[in-house]
């Protein structure tokens, strides 16, 4: 009988027959019922898998992005059981992410109740202490996709045809079967901790931990504006009868997607005016601050504003808290020494209330631009002077909060939150995470601005993340308004653009997972050619060739 060398990446080894599945592996290492997955060559295997050469193992756990993913899928299905027990005749749809977890509906013939979902839960915690493994089926792509068209999932059905792929991967719990873009859980037992909160009208928020949260289950904080606007959204598409990916396709297929991006732009642009219309009904606001996590299109938003506003009779400045940095000799540095840009403490505020100030003083006004190669403020002879009808936008991370302007009334600010909350669902069960959503535009603007790889990118993106938990997040419930920058055309213009960097991602990356996924995930979206979007679309931000 032939062994092998299992190592792990803390360099504790052990000798285990050849075809052990990781399962067993793990529980030898004396690892828990949080173990999520393993990862070997950089590549995701499920726990179920068989170990057949020695080799370096790194086991991951609900604070890994895989693994976090495998975490929620899991979840996803023990509820849908878990209902389905308890009340047959309904169904859950998964519909959103949200800070800290994800958005969900109930549909039928019932509104529940929270002592529904009591009960609910009770299923749900019988299932996890049970410790059910949850069944791997491969079957031909024909027998999938008859399956769920026998179980009214043509959208389901749908995508599997679009994917090509000859076998599709089915799981099975207590005899329910699904379809998931993503691996699951080796058995119930690991999905330790979660919370669901009733929002009423049948809409659940299920809550998670993650690496942001250092695998702890975190305190809900429900943002109704970010839901609402999603929910806006959402109501729209169902109104064209577009609310899946395989409607998008279909339209492509008949040559009709050319309408559709023009009215998701329109809609944008609706939406800009809306809100330009609200600060012009109130003429004290003189300060519009505009935040948002990377790659909501902040850029292009503020200048889309500022637009709006020439047209309505007034005279917008366009400011930017990045030009107000501290000399990068003054800057705060983090707990590995390194320049922490990041948070509020890297900004010049002294400085930037002084300029504020200054401004509603009728003073005339000298602005800076930081220069981040040399780490300094630079003064080019930008004099600004405020006149009657001025109205200053100030763009940036720290916009939301109160503390970056204290020493200016709030009653002359109006506060906006920009993300690309995609209203479009992959089917019933996959949504499109807004994370994913942002990565990808990252990595083409990083590539095509800054000449940065993707491995740079998604290296980078984790830091980029826990800024955005430390100083967005947190000040999300003080926003005025929300401003959703996601076009629901946008992913099949973005492919063509991102295939091709995530596959140049080699297979000794440890970002190769997170490429091979998010390739994965892109298999159900038809490719859209950039010639049909516009030439000022906030997705020019990211692919380039705006008019500027």
């Amino acid at each position: 009988m032939e062994n092998i060398i299992i190592t792990l990446t803390n360099g504790a080894k052990n000798e285990f027959v050849k075809n052990t599945t990781y399962y067993e592996i793990s529980k030898e290492f004396g690892l828990g019922k949080e173990i999520l997955g393993a990862k070997v060559n950089n590549q995701f295997v499920p726990l179920n898998k068989k170990a057949t050469t020695s080799e370096i193992v790194q086991f991951v756990d609900v604070t890994d992005v895989t693994g976090n993913k495998v975490y929620k899928s899991g979840l996803k299905f023990i509820f849908e059981v878990a209902l389905k027990e308890v009340f047959p005749t309904l169904e859950i749809t998964y519909q959103h992410s949200v800070p800290k977890g994800f958005l969900g509906e109930i549909i039928g013939d019932k509104m529940i109740t929270q002592e529904d979902l009591k009960k609910i839960k009770v299923v749900m915690n019988k299932i996890i202490d049970e410790d059910i493994p949850i069944k791997k089926f491969t079957v031909k792509n024909k027998e999938a996709i008859d399956f769920y068209k026998e179980r009214n999932g043509l959208e389901k059905a749908l995508n599997i045809q679009n994917i090509s792929d000859s076998v599709v991967t089915l799981y099975e719990l207590r005899g329910r079967y699904n379809y998931f873009y993503s691996d699951m859980p080796y058995s119930t037992g690991s999905i330790k901790d979660y919370d669901i909160v009733f929002l009423g009208r049948n809409r659940v928020v299920f809550v998670v931990p993650s690496k942001e949260t250092n695998g702890e289950l975190p305190e809900y904080v429900h943002y109704d504006n970010i839901i609402n606007s999603f929910l806006v959204g959402k109501t729209w598409l169902e109104t064209l009868d577009m609310q899946y990916v395989t409607s998008i396709n279909q339209t492509i297929g008949s040559g009709k997607i050319k309408e559709f991006i023009k009215s998701c732009e329109l809609v944008f642009n609706m939406n800009i005016s809306k809100v330009v219309d609200d600060i012009s009904n109130n003429r004290n606001i003189k300060f519009v601050l505009i935040a948002g996590p990377s790659s909501s299109g902040k850029t292009t938003t503020t200048k889309r504003l500022s637009q709006y506003f020439l047209a309505k009779g007034f005279d917008p400045i366009c400011l930017s808290i990045d030009d107000y940095f501290l000399e990068r000799v003054d800057s705060p540095r983090d707990e590995y020494g390194n320049y922490n840009f990041e948070c509020l403490a890297a900004i010049d505020i002294k400085l930037f209330n002084k300029v504020l100030k200054g401004l509603l003083n009728n003073e005339d006004v000298s602005l800076p631009t930081y220069n981040f190669v040399t780490g300094k403020k630079e003064y080019n002879n930008q004099v600004v002077h405020l006149k009657e009808n001025s109205i200053i936008l100030i763009e940036g991370l720290h916009a939301l909060n109160d503390e970056l302007l204290p020493e200016i009334d709030n009653k002359l600010k109006y506060k906006i939150y920009l993300s690309p909350f995609i209203p479009l669902n992959i089917d019933k069960h996959n949504y499109i995470s807004t994370i994913d959503l942002r990565l990808i535009r990252r990595i083409i603007r990083d590539n095509r601005t800054r000449n940065i790889s993707v491995n740079e990118t998604i290296d980078l993106w984790q830091s980029v993340r826990k800024g955005e938990e430390l100083y967005i997040f947190p000040f999300i419930h003080q926003a005025d308004t929300i401003i959703n920058t996601a076009l629901p055309y946008e992913l099949g213009v973005l492919k063509v653009y991102i295939e091709p960097l995530l596959r140049s991602v080699n297979i000794d990356s440890d970002y190769y997972e997170e490429a091979k996924r998010l390739l994965s995930f892109l298999k159900v979206f038809y490719p859209i050619t950039s010639e049909y979007v516009n030439k000022d679309s906030i997705l020019r931000e990211f692919i380039g060739g705006n008019d500027d």
